[in-house]
């Protein structure tokens, strides 16, 4: 598993102590997309195309953090934050002559790993994430369930992930087009939610309004008013002259 530059991919990892020991909270980083050979090579030069430019270690601050008054749910979980560096949002398969594109693989060897760290043991665990990894959590969240069958709890938590379609307001085609390109660019259209697939073309069912009401699992949604992404698609106006 590899990041688009073929540096290994990566994690951070801050230990569950106390009642938390069994609890998991893994965090899906963001850091949007690529859907040209040119375009994914300038992300080769920082952390979102490639790991070499990360820290060996990062504060864990917030819903992150071990500290108890800062963040009282989750302070003694196992708390793990994954670093973005696939260009995908977890979801790729594909080789192109100067990148590659293997967030599936990424995601499916962080799962691999982190069940023998001992979440295969969990009482409960969450899938989180941010931006293009909140939208990777959407798409993983089902699968994330099927990987814990004797946890008692599994939940998703969304945030600033679920990109709009709205193919009602001004700009859709464009952004059917975009996120159409990252699909067919990273090799995923065929991996994207069998429940969209079959009843509406596949390139738009990487937008969760297609497609979240078949995920089985308790998935949580949090969305800023100011969220830049749903500010620009929803007060975006026409041009009209006079």
């Amino acid at each position: 598993s590899v990041c688009n530059d073929g540096s290994s991919a990566a994690y951070y990892y801050s230990p569950g102590f106390g009642e938390g020991v069994n609890n998991w909270l893994i965090l899906l980083n963001g850091g949007g997309w690529c859907i040209t050979d040119d375009g994914c090579a300038k992300r080769l030069k920082d952390r979102t195309g490639s790991s070499i430019y990360n820290d060996q270690t990062t504060y864990f601050g917030a819903i992150r953090s071990a500290n108890q008054a800062e963040n009282p749910d989750f302070y003694n979980w196992n708390r793990v934050l994954v670093v973005y560096c696939d260009g995908s949002s977890f979801m790729g398969n594909a080789f192109h002559p100067r990148i590659a594109s293997r967030g599936a693989r990424i995601f499916g060897a962080l799962m691999d790993e982190l069940l023998e760290k001992g979440m295969a043991n969990a009482n409960n665990a969450i899938l989180s994430g941010h931006s293009a990894g909140g939208l990777a959590a959407i798409l993983h969240c089902d699968e994330f369930r099927a990987l814990l069958p004797h946890t008692g709890r599994v939940k998703c938590l969304i945030d600033s992930g679920f990109f709009v379609h709205a193919p009602k307001l001004h700009g859709a085609q464009r952004r059917a087009e975009y996120f159409a390109s990252v699909a067919a660019y990273h090799g995923f259209t065929d991996k994207l939610p069998q429940s969209c697939t079959s009843k509406m073309n596949a390139s738009l069912c990487i937008f969760p309004e297609n497609f979240i009401k078949n995920i089985q699992t308790p998935l949580f949604l949090l969305e800023s008013k100011f969220d830049l992404y749903q500010v620009c698609v929803i007060h975006t106006h026409t041009l009209h002259k006079i």
